[in-house]
């Protein structure tokens, strides 16, 4: 059996080696149009960013040692410009010489991988503008900061890459700042939890112009100007981290096809719709786990697991693709955040009934040293308590809960089982009730009508004369910052305060996290009145709206120019 490899990055790399383990004797040919095979595309902007000094450690293997291990042909610098699929063959260029050749397959697997999006606007060509998802990409940025000495960079784009790549930049001591056209950072998380992401990135000295589209890039002496709506930046370089579309142009060309964004289709066995042609990785469209709905997602882990079932399958061993949940983690300054799953957005548009929990639980037992606040929010179905996703944003022990979370909803479990899994616990690492169980704990409480919950979105509908805003916090937290209108009583003062409040009224209550206000709840539930416990508290309610605030202000001062 011969087998050709299109793309020798993650999905490439993994399918060749694993069809290796399957099939001594296979003939495995790979062609990577780029000069490096399975290089760390995750680790590029810690290269620019001096986190990763030596540039081998950018790549795990090279043609070479891939040769010697897995005795599988890597031809770098080599792109597939044509498929036959009636004759089976390829049609291959070296880009080094540019001789054309031609190969046949028994088995073809396409892992081309995604490009970077680039808009068609004036000056985007120019040499101060780059992008970044090859090797070759990090070196061109690498060798710019280090002759040209940069000192201030334009982000364009607020994805994982922009904001890896902003903070990158910044620990080379530039004025970086981050251009997204959305009215956020990260789009996979709900607008309240990317409040935290902003603050964190504010806090480190980075600019963040939301709600700002590029028109256009004008090069200045010694600089570039970015162009928006009335108003200009100028920088010494810029970076267009705006997202990345499929790289299916060769699959469209032999009739392959495609759907979300021009991704290939392909099924659960990663075949596409012409025969003995798979696809894996960034190039495809995938099942939204959650949804069932086609869709476009991006990231290492899926291509790895992916290209390891389209292995199996050419090697004829039965496997299948389920589905992605997107999990995805990623680092900002000291701040963590990770999401599994789908966020309201997604919940709204595919037209699920879902209700949520925000918790700010401690990473670990609160008398250990160390412990830092997290904010989590998890998503589930009304009626059915079926686990829809979560997001999570701290500085500790972040990445360990998100996973329990993702693992639960590919398990099946309901969002009340979560209170029952057995978790590790020392107190340097958790608490005997882990924030996974203190989330399950509060969606049972939402089950048996023990908690009722109001939300930011439901402040400025709520009957003021019709009903009791109340502030359990203490009267200096009170005294610090509150929202207008809230009467304060200390939840340890409420019983004998109870006759403050008017029993016909139902009560809204708030504090500083969710957990005194809910002990106020039950004694206000328990005393006869109706009452409604403020999901995330006032720390929520005040990063949110301070956020608002930010995006909505003017031009930071200094950069309209």
């Amino acid at each position: 059996m011969k087998v050709i490899i299109v793309g020798g990055v993650a999905g490439g790399a993994t399918a060749a080696a694993r069809i290796r383990r399957l099939d001594e004797k296979a003939e495995i040919k790979v062609f990577e149009r780029s000069g490096y095979i399975s290089y760390a595309n995750c680790g590029l902007p810690y290269y620019i960013g001096d986190v990763i000094t030596d540039p081998s450690e950018l790549t795990l293997q090279t043609p070479e040692s891939f040769l010697r291990r897995f005795n599988v042909d890597m031809k770098v610098n080599h792109e597939v410009i044509d498929i036959n699929p009636s004759a089976k063959t390829v049609t291959v260029k070296n880009l080094k010489n540019g001789n054309i050749f031609s190969e046949n397959y028994d088995k073809l697997l396409l892992a081309p991988g995604a490009k970077p999006i680039v808009p068609q606007i004036p000056g985007v060509n120019s040499k101060r503008i780059f992008t970044l998802r090859t090797v070759e990409d990090t070196f061109r940025i690498k060798n710019f900061a280090n002759s040209e000495k940069p000192k201030s960079a334009v982000i364009i784009g607020g994805g994982f890459v922009g904001i890896e790549l902003a903070e990158n930049l910044r620990a080379l001591g530039m004025e970086v700042t981050i251009l997204e056209s959305a009215p956020q950072l990260l789009s996979l998380f709900d607008s309240d939890m990317a409040s935290f992401i902003h603050s964190e990135i504010r806090n480190n000295g980075i600019n963040l112009l939301l709600k700002n589209s590029v028109e256009g890039f004008s090069e200045v002496p010694g600089g570039i100007e970015i162009l928006l709506k009335g108003k200009k930046i100028l920088s010494d370089m810029a970076v267009l981290a705006i997202g990345v579309s499929p790289e299916t142009s060769l699959a469209k060309k032999a009739g392959l096809k495609t759907g979300i964004r021009g991704s290939i289709i392909a099924n659960e066995k990663m075949e596409t719709s012409v025969p003995n042609i798979y696809a894996v990785g960034d190039a495809v469209a995938v099942k939204n786990f959650i949804t069932g709905e086609d869709a476009h997602i991006p990231l290492a882990g899926p291509a790895n697991k992916q290209a390891r079932i389209a292995a199996d399958n050419i090697c004829r061993i039965n496997s299948s693709y389920k589905g992605s949940l997107g999990t995805s983690v990623i680092k900002i300054f000291s701040l963590t955040a990770a999401s599994t799953g789908i966020n309201e957005k997604t919940a709204k548009a595919a037209g699920i009934d879902f209700e949520k929990v925000i918790l700010s639980p401690m990473s670990h037992a609160g008398y250990y040293p160390g412990g830092k606040v997290m904010t989590m929010k998890v998503l589930f179905e009304r009626k059915t308590f079926r686990l829809l996703g979560a997001q999570i944003i701290g500085y500790d022990g972040v990445d360990k809960r998100i996973d329990i979370i993702a693992t639960a909803i590919k398990a099946g479990m309901n969002a009340t089982e979560l209170k029952e899994l057995e978790l590790s616990y020392a107190p340097p690492y958790s608490s005997a009730k882990d924030p996974v169980n203190m989330a399950g704990f509060m969606i049972d409480n939402v089950a048996n009508g023990t908690l009722k919950q109001w939300f930011i979105s439901d402040l400025e509908n709520l009957p003021k004369s019709g009903c009791t805003l109340l502030d359990t916090r203490t009267v200096r937290e009170f005294e610090r910052g509150h929202i207008e209108g809230f009467k304060n009583i200390p939840v340890d003062e409420l019983r004998e305060r109870l006759p403050e409040i008017e029993k016909e009224k139902p009560v809204y209550v708030i504090c500083q996290s969710g957990l005194r206000s809910y002990i106020a709840s039950r004694i206000l539930e328990g005393s006869g009145f109706t009452a409604y416990n403020f999901a995330g508290g006032f720390r929520f309610y005040e990063n949110v709206m301070k956020d608002k605030s930010l995006i909505e202000s003017s031009f930071p001062c200094g950069m309209d120019k």
